[in-house]
């Protein structure tokens, strides 16, 4: 039987409060051995628990726990999924990790396409590396809501694209899922000649057919980087074929409203940079369901900054970072904030991305060597901003294994990781708050 080290319990939690500890072991909940993550928080859902517990002197415990139901015990482990992570095993023409440069953060490079990851951190997964009985446990534990990689519903393209056999049941996959009360969003990587046009049709009125179980699908261009010796020819969008995926996406989206009541699909930011066209508005975007994916991600910081900045008092002088894509918006937002506070000035420096490559433009993949590069003399300011998607979740390292403190160390100044929420990049800038 697996056991599972606690690598922590939280202060004030019921783990606390019945004495489990730091160096324990996980045996059994009601009874039933733990295999996952998933199991475990499925387990500890109810109302009462018997918890086996192996103390590090190696003494057997049983903890009879009453709580309410899903509330937390309150205990970490030594491995977040309680399991290995899922090694991917699809072959995709447009992976980004197949054309990474050498030199990057050693997790990157690893192919994982796991369900719990899509459950715990928002990622997506294709379901090919699932059976049928994987896919019906999602249902049995309510794993909700789970993001999807469909990129194509036409079975023999997306076999093709994926380069796996099991890439073509995608529709009966999704059908399982949201029959079974399963909650979906669906991802689009878009490729120009390959999933657009006709197929980009196709495949948004099929997900349309499964809301509302499948609640939306963002469309997200191909990201090519220089590295790309020995795969699959791909070409990036341009500004005209950018401007043809709005285009079609927009009338898409029209005849959703009058049919499904939502708009349904949303495209990246990148398409509206890319092709010189304005943002939708911010009600358009109906609750930003994948922020994450960078849909709307741009219109929602300048919004919330303009709004809630009104009436405070800003001031600071600071240098921002930020990928070439968005160096005009936040060029824009920077000029509004300065005529409106007089004690605030604010300098945007974009980063052209030279690890990756000059098609790489969007500020997620701007890596600390090519801020050190390019930010040039920060000498007359308080600090460096650096939007925090550029780093790691848990830490503060740039893709490129660079720490925020090698950084500052380096340029001789402080540089602080901001979220990309308007509201707090606006408590930075606020002379009444001390931000940490």
């Amino acid at each position: 039987m697996k056991k599972f080290l606690i690598k922590g319990v939280k202060p004030g939690t019921i783990a606390e409060e019945v004495g489990i500890k730091a160096g324990d072991y996980l045996l059994t909940i009601n009874d039933r051995p733990v295999k996952d993550i998933i199991d475990y928080l499925f387990l500890t859902s109810d109302d009462f628990l018997e918890v086996v517990m192996e103390t590090g002197e190696g003494e057997t415990v049983i903890y009879e726990i009453e709580k309410d139901p899903d509330e937390d015990l309150g205990l970490s482990f030594e491995s977040p999924l309680l399991d290995d992570v899922k090694r991917c095993s699809n072959q995709c023409i447009f992976c980004f990790v197949d054309q990474l440069p050498p030199g990057m953060r050693e997790s990157l490079y690893f192919k994982d396409d796991d369900s719990r990851l899509s459950f715990m951190q928002g990622n997506f997964v294709t379901l090919t590396n699932l059976s049928d009985d994987q896919i019906q446990r999602i249902v049995n534990y309510r794993i909700s809501p789970i993001n999807v990689s469909v990129h194509t519903t036409d079975p023999g393209l997306r076999i093709r694209l994926l380069k796996n056999p099991k890439a073509g049941r995608i529709m009966d996959h999704l059908r399982t899922l949201i029959e079974g009360g399963i909650t979906v969003n669906a991802q689009i990587v878009l490729m120009p000649g390959i999933n657009d046009g006709q197929a980009l049709q196709k495949t948004l009125k099929d997900l349309s057919g499964l809301h509302p179980g499948l609640k939306s699908v963002a469309i997200v261009p191909i990201g090519l980087t220089r590295y790309r010796e020995g795969l699959h020819p791909l070409t990036a969008f341009d500004k005209e074929g950018a401007r043809g995926v709005i285009r079609q996406v927009h009338a898409g989206q029209g005849d959703f409203l009058r049919t499904l009541a939502t708009r349904f699909a949303y495209l990246a930011d990148e398409f509206y940079l890319k092709a010189g066209e304005p943002l939708p508005p911010y009600e358009a975007y109906e609750g930003f369901l994948q922020l994450e994916d960078g849909i709307g991600m741009i219109r929602k910081f300048g919004d919330e900054v303009r709004s809630l900045g009104k009436g405070l008092a800003l001031q600071g002088r600071y240098a921002l970072v930020t990928g070439l894509l968005a160096k005009d918006f936040m060029e824009d937002l920077s000029q509004e904030l300065m005529r409106d506070h007089q004690a605030l000035h604010l300098a945007v420096r974009a980063i052209e991305n030279r690890v990756f490559g000059p098609a790489i433009t969007v500020s997620g993949l701007v890596c600390g060597r090519d801020i050190l590069e390019q930010v040039g003399g920060i000498e007359d300011f308080e600090a460096l901003l650096v939007p925090d998607n550029m780093f790691k979740a848990d830490e503060d390292v740039f893709l490129d294994d660079v720490s925020l403190e090698q950084l500052s160390l380096a340029l001789g100044k402080p540089v602080k990781r901001i979220p990309v929420q308007g509201e707090d990049f606006l408590k930075f800038l606020r002379s009444d708050l001390n931000y940490e």
